[in-house]
């Protein structure tokens, strides 16, 4: 990551006029240098590779490479450059496949200046930059995976071993998961903690290495998809 100087983005949107404001609404930003702007996935690609941006504001619904598998080839060749998308769309359809496909933000379109600013702020510094809609959805998600993970164990009685946790997990790391779920970043989930946040690293890293997963907003898809939360012990 760099450390000083503007942090360098690109624009990816297949629609002209949303294109040109999007990079209009980033030059009036401070601390923001817009370097190119795609009309699609493909594009996107390539404009990676030539510029090397910090971060790639994305859509997701474009011709020839949709959004999702541009941030999948832009992550795996370039994986210091993080992609925020920015879409029409928060349903599960669009959100989740973006995620695990390596976004670590995820904003609609309706978001201000402020909003996209601070989202790119954050995925630079290692959180996860999602809208306070997705940050709701997200958890809805975590409910729903919740509930039907119990549904099983009520079913036989209570005969099922619901404390089992899923690719060899500890409580400790899964406890440390659902904080990551909640939003919480390093330093906040040592105080919650009660622990340094070098063991905090620990644990994420652990974690990371035992689900295969690259990043804070795929252990968040995680999370949600087994159920993970703080209450579940």
């Amino acid at each position: 990551m760099n450390g000083v100087g503007p942090t360098r983005v690109l624009v990816a949107d297949d629609q002209t006029v949303v294109r040109e404001g999007i990079v209009m609404l980033l030059g009036l930003l401070p601390g923001i240098e817009v370097v190119g702007a795609a009309a699609d996935g493909e594009e996107a690609v390539a404009l990676v590779e030539r510029h090397r941006p910090d971060v790639v504001l994305m859509d997701l619904r474009m011709p020839r490479c949709d959004g999702v598998e541009a941030t999948r080839r832009i992550r795996a060749a370039h994986p210091e450059t993080e992609v925020v998308v920015l879409t029409t769309y928060a349903d599960d359809d669009s959100l989740f496949p973006a995620l695990q496909a390596g976004a670590r933000g995820y904003l609609t379109k309706d978001a201000g200046g402020e909003e996209i600013a601070r989202a790119i702020a954050d995925v630079r510094s290692g959180a996860a930059g999602l809208s306070p809609q997705v940050q709701l959805r997200l958890l809805e998600r975590l409910a729903d995976s919740a509930a039907r993970a119990a549904a099983p164990s009520a079913a036989q009685g209570g005969t099922g071993r619901p404390g089992e946790l899923p690719d060899g997990l500890t409580a400790r790391e899964a406890e440390v998961l659902a904080l990551i779920a909640e939003g919480l970043s390093n330093t906040e989930i040592a105080r919650r903690l009660f622990v340094s946040p070098a063991t905090v690293k620990t644990h994420i890293n652990n974690l990371f290495a035992k689900t295969a997963v690259r990043d804070r907003a795929q252990a968040v898809a995680y999370a949600f998809r087994h159920g993970i939360t703080g209450t579940q012990q």
